[in-house]
């Protein structure tokens, strides 16, 4: 059997302004309560065997993980296409910026110069796919949030991929084995597709 630990990554300085990053070029480091946070992750799963970190490029991800996994000889791993969504023109802008935005606009809805929702929802089951086919058992994931609502939701086969785990702490573990993971991959597939499918037949219509 598969394990995998998915975690959010600690408090970031962004976290803490209330604002937004989707470029993984913009260095972003932990405030100190998100350093705390991840050394109490790094109590958390003290005594899971790990055969792997995987991490995304975002370095508030890999300074988690390093902090979580201080002193345990685990290997690193960066998975790209677990990072955050890609939201263009509104990088650095406020968490209401980013809101106000979303309300007027679908999940399919590419973010000015960025991708859609649906298109980071699809990348990430596409992540969350390889790494179930990864030889390892054991699995520490440290990314970002939508991810890991993304992954919560689709394994209890939630039609909105937001909802009901919305808000989620940052640095705390959820465990997945295969079978809830690969559900997770089918479902976050399925709602993705059946967004487009949707707002085509309404474009259809006018």
């Amino acid at each position: 059997m598969q394990l995998f630990v998915i975690a959010r990554h600690g408090e970031s300085t962004l976290n803490f302004e209330n604002r937004v990053n989707g470029d993984p070029g913009v260095p972003v480091h932990l405030t100190e309560k998100g350093r705390d946070e991840a050394r109490l992750l790094g109590q958390q799963i003290a005594h899971v065997p790990l055969d792997l970190c995987a991490h995304t490029q975002f370095s508030r991800t890999r300074e988690t993980a390093e902090i979580a996994l201080a002193g345990r000889d685990v290997p690193f791993e960066e998975q790209p296409e677990l990072g955050d969504v890609d939201i263009g023109e509104l990088e650095g802008r406020t968490l209401e910026d980013y809101r106000a935005w979303k309300r007027t606009h679908t999940r399919r809805d590419p973010f000015p110069g960025g991708e859609s929702l649906d298109d980071a929802a699809r990348r990430y089951a596409g992540a969350f796919e390889r790494l179930l086919q990864r030889p390892e058992s054991n699995i520490l994931i440290v990314t970002h949030e939508i991810p890991l609502r993304y992954a919560i939701n689709g394994a209890d086969n939630s039609d909105e991929l937001d909802g009901p785990a919305h808000q989620l702490a940052n640095a705390t573990p959820y465990l997945f084995d295969e079978e809830a993971l690969g559900r997770a991959v089918e479902q976050i597939r399925r709602v993705a597709a059946d967004t487009s499918r949707r707002c085509g037949r309404q474009d259809s219509n006018l």
